[in-house]
């Protein structure tokens, strides 16, 4: 493997991980040896150094890491204290109450609740943690079983799913009939 390869594959390995790598796990992984490799992070370093990127490479203790250089933590912080905004829509909020009160749940059984697709709203709850995969129905495709999570309790206020609000059955018989009326009307025309 050619220098510039190899400090590619170093850069790649230390952005994906995030964290310190230690030496040893980084020569193995471009399969050279820890003199090598070492040259190659010091390489590597003296460029970040000279080119003023807002990242630097640093030795800790035998491991090496990306980070952000001090003089642009400022910048960071200005976007890590904006709160991250979930827009929960109509469709979002309503596939998550179907999660919520009865899950665990396959996407298959929601969207026969709702009547239409849910992809694009539970891929969305997924993306904002608020639903997580739960495990697999013992079926065949072995659909995947979803609920909610910490995050959705600490979003709504609750401590437990206990804490849920009752479904007010006698609305719910006016919801059933609601939407049998609509089907039928959907139906004749």
């Amino acid at each position: 493997m050619d220098r510039r390869k190899a400090e590619a594959a170093l850069e790649a390995i230390l952005f994906a991980m995030g964290d310190s790598v230690e030496l040893s796990k980084l020569a193995a992984a471009i399969e050279q040896d820890a003199d090598t490799t070492e040259k190659l992070l010091q390489h590597m370093a003296d460029r970040y150094r000279e080119e003023e990127r807002g990242i630097e490479l640093t030795e800790l203790e035998g491991a090496w890491q990306l980070c952000t250089k001090k003089e642009y933590y400022e910048y960071l912080i200005r976007l890590a204290k904006q709160p991250r905004k979930i827009v929960l829509t109509d469709v979002v909020m309503e596939t998550l109450s179907i999660v919520a009160y009865k899950q665990p749940i396959t996407r298959l059984e929601i969207e026969k609740i709702r009547g239409v697709k849910s992809d694009h709203a539970v891929n969305r709850l997924v993306e904002y943690n608020l639903i997580k995969e739960m495990g697999r129905l013992d079926a065949p495709g072995r659909p995947i079983l979803f609920g909610t999570t910490e995050d959705f309790l600490r979003h709504f206020g609750l401590h437990s799913l206990d804490d849920l609000p009752e479904i007010d059955t006698v609305q719910m018989e006016d919801f059933k009939a609601e939407a049998e009326e609509e089907i039928e009307t959907r139906v004749e025309v």
